[in-house]
């Protein structure tokens, strides 16, 4: 549309436009029913609907089994981060976990207030510029989970595919950035959660998969809102859920599922990262900051010979229609995010502008 702009924040982020337009009705009158979907019971029949076709929808485009509890929460991924091992994790155990950035250092320092945490790798010697191989991870003697994040959005770097835990040990993984961005084998998996924000839908609701058999597991007495077996029970309605984000959700999972499933999504992400970083590839005068190996088709980080044309650049790409591209402080530069819902159009803009920017300051 001609009043938008395209959008690279890192999240909250870009949303597909025509689920935008479907929700602008629905806000409205959602399904013919007169009133708005923000305005519904979370008991009543229509928003029922809305969170049983969400969950139907997930299942459908991950190949989420039976097996699998499909939780909508709240708390975002930081409340995950403790809710996890307050389940899991006893007090005289060891969970072993993979650093590969700012939010798994996060994980796991929630992680000790529940008991033993084992750093299996890290890449922190390299500011996190890279994902450590198979050879390079020690895991602890009989951890109770193994937890990684899949994608680190701030350093621009990804997991090719899921660690391999040791023996019977399950895995739990951070997807917020690159949840359903690509194929995903979710029998390798313990738990998955995500934040919406990224590649799912806006703040509010976080995405938890969860291996039933894991629910009898659980260590200790908690708190009924950081119980899994509850949620699980109730269906995602122990207590009023985030009806809107849900709703959205659902939609951008419908979405998903309409535009070829995520094999077809993969295709696009690659596609739309190797425009730009080819760009890096040939160009002597900017710099990716990942490692070629590690890097990720969510999230890509570069940067220009100096901290002047960094923010030159920056300042001009915003006049420009290219919104959201500074860099985190830990790493500076750029960061282009290009979330599923992220259009080619937009990479193949900024592909030119980084082409003519560089002739006229390189």
């Amino acid at each position: 549309m001609a009043d938008r702009i395209f959008n690279f924040s890192p999240g909250p982020a870009i949303l597909p436009e025509p689920i935008l337009e479907e929700a602008r009705q629905d806000l409205w009158n959602i399904g013919g029913s007169g009133i708005g979907i923000l305005e519904h019971s979370h008991r009543g029949a229509t928003f029922k609907r809305v969170i049983s076709e969400a969950e139907a929808d997930c299942r459908q485009l991950a190949g989420i089994s039976d097996d699998y509890a499909v939780l909508f929460l709240q708390g975002g991924a930081s409340t995950q981060f403790y809710m996890l091992p307050a389940n899991f994790l006893p007090a005289d155990r060891t969970a072993d976990y993979l650093i590969t950035g700012s939010w798994s250092k996060k994980a796991m320092k929630e992680a000790r207030l529940c008991g033993g945490v084992h750093v299996a790798c890290s890449s922190e010697d390299a500011n996190f510029s890279y994902i450590p191989e198979e050879s390079q991870t020690r895991y602890s003697e009989a951890p109770a989970y193994v937890h990684f994040t899949s994608n680190n959005t701030i350093f621009g770097t990804q997991f090719r595919s899921e660690p391999t835990p040791p023996g019977e040990v399950w895995l739990a993984c951070d997807a917020s950035s690159d949840i359903f961005s690509r194929p995903i084998h979710v029998d390798r998996y313990g738990l998955i959660y995500a934040g919406a924000q990224k590649n799912l839908g806006p703040s509010g609701v976080t995405l938890v998969i969860l291996r039933r058999d894991l629910l009898e597991r659980r260590v200790r007495e908690l708190p009924s809102m950081l119980d899994y077996a509850i949620h699980a029970e109730g269906g995602s309605l122990y207590n009023t859920p985030p009806v809107f984000c849900v709703y959205v959700l659902g939609r951008v999972v419908r979405w998903l599922l309409e535009q070829g499933g995520l094999a077809e999504i993969e295709k696009r992400n690659a596609e739309k990262a190797a425009l730009i970083y080819d760009v890096l590839g040939e160009s002597e005068f900017y710099t990716a900051t990942a490692t070629e190996n590690s890097r990720s088709m969510m999230n890509i980080t570069f940067v220009t010979p100096s901290e002047e044309l960094n923010a030159k650049f920056i300042a001009e790409a915003t006049k420009q229609g290219l919104d959201g591209l500074k860099g985190h402080r830990s790493v500076g530069g750029m960061r282009a995010s290009i979330y599923n819902a992220f259009p080619r159009t937009g990479c193949e803009v900024l592909v030119q502008f980084m082409r003519d920017f560089a002739a006229k300051n390189g």
